[in-house]
């Protein structure tokens, strides 16, 4: 019966827990494709405590932002030359040190 039950709220969790998506690099429009070093959600509490120092507020805790973050500018050398996360993001404005509204990219 143990089994059986945790068999079944691992399955529920697994079907809850949203995969992130990955779009090819080629339909990334909002701007460079970039290599992050991290990418989580902007309630994780290293992503909320930059969000907070740079007086940025989103409506959306669950949107993507990618941290520490620069571009990638070759492509078509393995992984573009990304040794962590690539992805394409809504806003890049900060200077590389938090991209907001990130998709992970398949380079």
């Amino acid at each position: 019966f143990k089994f059986a039950f945790v068999s079944a709220a691992l399955a529920t969790l697994a079907v809850a827990t949203p995969a992130p998506r990955s779009e090819p690099a080629s339909s990334c429009t909002t701007g460079p494709i970039q290599c992050c070093n991290t990418v989580e959600p902007a309630s994780a509490s290293s992503a909320a405590a930059i969000l907070g120092i740079l007086g940025i507020v989103l409506q959306d805790l669950n949107v993507l932002v990618g941290l520490t973050c620069s571009p990638i500018s070759v492509i078509g050398l393995g992984n573009g030359g990304c040794s962590a996360q690539a992805v394409c993001c809504d806003d890049n404005s900060a200077g590389g040190l938090i991209s907001i509204g990130c998709v992970p990219v398949t380079l």
